[in-house]
């Protein structure tokens, strides 16, 4: 079970920032550009850690899915952001104090998803920072889900331990 289907509805935002562009393998693009930034999440310690050039830049407490296999594990890329995202399940605005989601979405390409099913959001059970109590999504702190929005773009990627 994942956090529930997510539709933007206006708010889609991709966010490419061409200064973090890197070609590789010669200049060739396959699949998604590879960026300066990544991201790594570790589940059993609940945290997250942005890296510009492989260096740890900031890391963050984040609660995780309940069990084990609630919260994928591998490496995905980034393909979908967007601030004040709505909450279809509840059909909850975006904005609203009710709305899981919190103020930022940060969408995963996890196999046969498409950016909103799985991703890294921020939440209004802060209290729930640090714990396994997700149903599969990486939730953080608004304030931390906010500063990291500015840092990553489509492409960026995710590798998520256990």
């Amino acid at each position: 079970m994942a956090c529930g289907k997510l539709e933007p509805k206006g708010v889609f935002l991709l966010k490419l920032k061409a200064s973090f562009f890197s070609f590789a393998l010669s200049g060739v693009l396959l699949g998604y550009l590879p960026l300066s930034s990544s991201i790594v999440v570790d589940k059993s310690s609940h945290t997250l850690t942005y890296y510009t050039f492989h260096i740890p830049v900031r890391t963050f407490s984040v609660a995780v899915g309940r069990s084990d296999a609630e919260t994928p594990v591998g490496t995905f890329p980034i393909v979908m952001l967007a601030k004040n995202p709505w909450y279809l399940k509840l059909n909850i605005p975006g904005g609203d104090p009710k709305n899981p989601l919190g103020t930022r979405w940060i969408g995963l390409e996890v196999p046969g998803t498409d950016g909103s099913k799985y991703g890294i959001h921020g939440t209004n059970r802060p209290e729930s920072i640090g714990e396994s109590l997700s149903d599969g999504c990486i939730r953080m702190r608004n304030t931390d889900v906010n500063w990291l929005y500015r840092y990553v773009g489509v492409g960026t990627w995710v590798t998520i331990i256990e």
